[in-house]
């Protein structure tokens, strides 16, 4: 059964021939051209991936990203014309799995779509087992299932995708240091380079939840020239 993904962009030209090239790639390819089209595909189709234009009338791609985010199984891919880092970073902020700036060709959104597409069978799949409970850790818990964070007030949030992978990463990493290399790869399929603070934000946003744990119990270390490690104080508060 082939993949089924959803072309939201209002460009009847650029997603006309996005929809042709990618069925000639071998996906089942549905098209919308706004987020109330967006949402009836969906309501009506099992979608694995979105190919979600920024620039879009009425709601734009980052409020529609950020709605997606309430199916953890349904992975986005942003294209935009707007191509600095600042764009791309708000991109992956709200959720995105990877970020594709205008023009690109065609060969390149294919081989992205199968690189966020081998994540969540690799990374997430591996983690909602039918017997899985959530990972609690310093007052923390995590449910591996919706992505949701809760925190040892009782509030909870569901975290972007990439967000929690690393999350997860260094959970798995068991006290042990995980590289900048290791933790792109996992969160966004793709090799580290010099200049890409993606994985910086994450750990960013990260540390913001973790200063609610009570003194300070979860903590994530920036070991230079290593990566990051999560430090938790007290033994029993993972399980």
């Amino acid at each position: 059964m082939s993949t089924t993904l959803l072309v939201v962009d209002d460009d009847d030209e650029i997603r006309e021939l996005l929809c042709d090239y990618l069925s000639d790639a071998g996906y089942t390819v549905l098209a919308a051209a706004d987020g109330e089209e967006m949402r009836a595909q969906l309501a009506q189709h099992k979608v694995e991936l979105v190919v979600l234009d920024l620039m879009l009338p009425g709601e734009d791609g980052l409020s529609l990203c950020r709605q997606l985010q309430a199916t953890p199984s349904l992975a986005v891919i942003m294209l935009s014309a707007k191509g600095s880092t600042l764009d791309r970073i708000i991109g992956l902020e709200v959720g995105a799995d990877d970020y594709l700036a205008k023009p690109f060709e065609p060969r390149e959104l294919v081989a992205r779509i199968k690189a966020v597409l081998r994540r969540p069978q690799r990374l997430d799949n591996a983690a909602v087992e039918p017997a899985a409970e959530a990972q609690r850790f310093a007052g923390f818990s995590l449910d591996h299932v919706k992505r949701l964070l809760t925190r040892p007030d009782g509030q909870a949030l569901t975290l972007p995708r990439s967000d929690y992978r690393v999350l997860r990463e260094l959970l798995d990493a068991n006290n042990r240091v995980v590289s900048r290399d290791q933790l792109t790869r996992s969160a966004f399929g793709r090799d580290h380079h010099p200049d890409d603070r993606s994985v910086d934000m994450c750990i960013s946003r990260l540390r913001q939840q973790l200063r609610r744990a009570p003194s300070g119990d979860a903590q994530i270390l920036t070991i230079r020239n290593e990566g990051y490690l999560l430090t938790i104080n007290r033994a029993e508060a993972v399980g």
